[in-house]
Parts: C-alpha cells; structure tokens; sequence
C-alpha cells in the first residue's frame, strides 16, 4: 500500500505564505514599511518566525532591509521593469509549452476568462490586471508550483503597471495584446506546444521592445 508523504508546514511558512500573497496581490504596496513587532502581533506569533519568513521574501525580491530603517516591500529600482520583461521572455515560453502538454481545463478557463475580462475592460487599468491573470494562468496551466512563484514575483503590482497602461492607450496595441492571447490559448488549448511557445515568445518580445522603445 502507498504511503502519502509527510507534509509539515512550520510556523515560518505560513508566516512566508501569508505575508507573500499580501505583497504579490499589491495589499501591501511596494515600499510599505514592515513594522516586525505589528505584524507579528497581527499573525499571532513571535518575531523569530517573522524575521526567517522576511528573509526569505527577501531572497525572492520582494523585500528589502535597510540598516537603522528595517525591512520594507521591495521598492522598484531603474531597470527592473526591463528585467523582468526578459526573465519572462527567458522562461514564460517554455510554460506554454507545459501548458499545452497538460491540458489543464481549469486554468484554460482561467485564460478565456481573462481575454474577456481585457477586452471588456478596454482602456483602463483593469486591463493590466485582466493580462496579468491571463499570464499568471497560463504559467499555473504548466502544473509547477516553483514557476507559479516566480512569475507571482515577476507580477508583482507595480513592477509592469505604468508601462503597461502607457502601451493600452493606444486602441490598437489593446487589441494586438488581446488578439496574441488569443492565439496563444487557442495553439495551448490544441495540444501545440511548439506554437504555444513560439506565439509566447513573440508576445513577450514584442512587449520587450516596445517598453525598451517608450
């Protein structure tokens, strides 16, 4: 008979989870000053469980110390705007992939859902968040919890916001934005993973260079 593994979740990751999802769903804003004595006051448990849980939020970027000053969300720095644009390029591809090996229909619903989400929406900043779900779903329909992480960070509120409004201003960059999606979904939903990967690749380049041109 099979045994199901062990699974032990310590004081310190759900201290990690639950401060994660505040920062990466932009309920903690970037450059939030975290006050350790409140917050662990807050969550119910000591500051040695925090202070590991802020370490390692640091470790992924999204927080950062300063000396006299404590730890605060990670501010944006010059550049990582750009960065981020070409982790993406670099890894986002090959979830495409995955995704159209796996065929996961509740994050190919998702991917619907947030095509219709951004087109309804049209110019406005539920946009940006529309193609945020959109990419976030297509990494989660890859089925791996370590690229779901990091695309969260990538995501962040803020680190895309600004450029990405400035692009949907113009009607027809909305409408390429979504009709890509589309195309992507459809070579996912499929089972085309080389296509899925090559329109990602495109998509995501594209994007790159119109941020690199504004």
């Amino acid at each position: 008979m099979a045994v199901e593994p062990l699974q032990i979740e310590t004081v310190v990751d759900r201290v990690y989870v639950a401060l994660r999802a505040r920062i990466v769903t932009g309920e903690l804003p970037r450059g939030t000053k975290l006050r350790q004595e409140a917050l662990a006051d807050e969550l119910g448990v000591s500051r040695t469980p925090l202070r590991e849980a802020l370490r390692r939020l640091a470790a992924e970027g999204l927080v950062e110390f300063h000396p006299n000053r404590g730890a605060r969300v990670a501010e944006l720095q010059p550049g990582d705007v750009r960065a981020a644009y070409e982790a993406r390029l670099a890894f986002e591809p090959g979830t495409a992939r995955l995704a159209a090996e796996r065929q996961s229909a509740s994050q190919l619903s998702a991917m619907r859902t947030a095509i219709a989400d951004q087109r309804r929406r049209g110019r406005t900043r539920g946009a940006y968040t529309a193609s945020r779900a959109f990419h976030l779903a297509l990494v989660r329909a890859a089925g791996n919890d370590y690229l779901v992480r990091f695309a969260e960070a990538l995501w962040a509120p803020g680190l895309a916001e600004a450029i990405y409004e400035r692009q949907a201003a113009n009607p027809d960059a909305l409408r390429s934005d979504v009709a890509e999606h589309l195309a992507i979904v459809e070579a996912i939903e499929a089972g085309d993973g080389e296509l899925a990967e090559r329109l990602t690749r495109e998509h995501i380049a594209a994007a790159l260079e119109k941020l690199l041109a504004s």
